[in-house]
C-alpha cells in the first residue's frame, strides 16, 4: 500500500498547532517552502511526511510599527518586507532585495530565511547588525483549573526572546518556532552592503557583509561589521577601536582597526580562501574611505 500523502493541516490557533504538533513530533512546519525545494532537481519534489501549515496562523502575518521597533511576523514574504520602503532599515531592504528574483522573493519568508539549517542567509548579517531580536515559541501545558475533559487536553503557548547575533537554528528546542522579529529603528547615516555567491552547490564561498555606521557632529559614534555565511563573523573590537573617533579617521586608527579585522578572519578554514580574500578587501576599501 502506498504512504499517505503529506500532511498539512490547516491550523488556525496556537493551541489546534501545538496540540497537532505533540500527537505528531516527527511533524515539520512549513511555511514558503523555499528550503525544502533548494536543492531538489527532481520534477517531483520531495516533502517530509508529514507537515504543519503554518500559512492560517493570523499573528504570523502582522507588520507592527512602532516609533522604536519594526516587528514582522514570521510569515511575512520577503516581498511584503521590500514593498515597506523605507519603514524598513535601508541595509535590511537592500539584503532582501538581493535574493533571487520576485518570484522566490514572493514566496520567502522572513522566519524561513532566518531558519535555514544548512547557512546563514541574506537576512542574517542585517539582522544581527541591527540587533534584531527573535520570538520563540512553545507549546507549555497548564495544570486543569477543574477536572473537566477538555481541561485535561488543554495547552497554551509560552514565548522567550533570543538576540539575532546568539541564534542560529540549533536554538530551536523540539516543537518551538521563530514567531516573531523585532528590529530597532534607530537611525544610521551611511550603510554598504555586499553578496559573496561563488558556487551554487557549496555555501563554503557564499554570503553577505554589512557595514553600518553612525556619527554625530564629525564624531564616529557606531560602526557594525558583521558577516554571515557558513559562519558568523562579527568583531566587537573593531567598534571599540573606532567608535568615539573624530572624522575622517586617522590611518592608524584605521590600520588597527583591519589588522583587528584580519585577526578575526583568520578563524576561517584554509578551503574558505576565496571569502577571507573577498572579505579583507571589502573591509580595507570601506575603511580607508573614511581616512581624510
Amino acid at each position: 500500500m502506498d504512504a499517505p500523502f503529506n500532511q498539512v493541516p490547516p491550523l488556525t490557533t496556537w493551541e489546534g498547532l501545538f496540540n497537532f504538533w505533540n500527537s505528531n513530533p516527527d511533524a515539520v512546519p512549513f511555511a514558503g517552502g523555499i528550503q525544502f525545494l533548494r536543492f531538489q532537481g527532481k520534477r517531483a519534489p520531495v516533502l517530509p511526511h508529514k507537515l504543519i501549515s503554518l500559512e492560517d496562523i493570523e499573528e504570523l502575518h502582522r507588520i507592527t510599527r512602532t516609533e522604536q521597533y519594526l516587528e514582522l511576523g514570521a510569515m511575512v514574504r520577503l516581498s511584503e518586507i521590500i514593498n515597506l520602503g523605507t519603514t524598513v532599515p535601508e541595509i535590511l531592504r537592500k539584503c532582501l532585495e538581493g535574493i533571487a528574483g520576485p518570484q522566490i522573493r514572493n514566496s520567502t519568508t522572513i522566519g524561513g530565511n532566518i531558519c535555514a539549517t544548512s547557512h546563514h542567509m541574506d537576512s542574517c548579517a542585517a539582522l544581527i547588525a541591527l540587533d534584531a531580536r527573535y520570538e520563540l515559541r512553545s507549546m507549555a501545558s497548564t495544570p486543569p483549573t477543574s477536572f473537566t475533559l477538555s481541561s485535561l487536553f488543554s495547552t497554551q503557548s509560552s514565548t522567550r526572546w533570543i538576540a539575532a547575533s546568539r541564534f542560529t537554528s540549533a536554538s530551536l528546542a523540539p516543537r518551538e518556532l521563530l514567531t516573531r522579529i523585532r528590529i530597532p529603528l534607530e537611525p544610521w547615516n551611511y550603510s554598504l552592503y555586499r553578496k559573496f555567491h561563488r558556487s551554487e552547490l557549496d555555501n563554503t564561498d557564499t554570503g553577505v557583509i554589512v557595514l553600518l555606521l553612525r556619527n554625530q557632529k564629525e564624531i564616529l559614534t557606531d560602526i557594525r561589521i558583521v558577516f554571515a555565511g557558513s559562519t558568523v563573523l562579527e568583531d566587537k573590537r573593531i567598534e571599540s577601536l573606532l567608535s568615539g573617533k573624530h572624522l575622517p579617521l586617522s590611518r592608524k586608527d584605521v590600520h588597527a582597526a583591519i589588522v583587528q579585522w584580519e585577526t578575526c578572519l583568520a578563524t576561517l578554514s584554509p578551503e574558505q580562501s576565496f571569502i577571507r580574500t573577498e572579505l579583507s578587501n571589502f573591509v580595507t576599501t570601506s575603511l580607508l574611505g573614511l581616512v581624510d
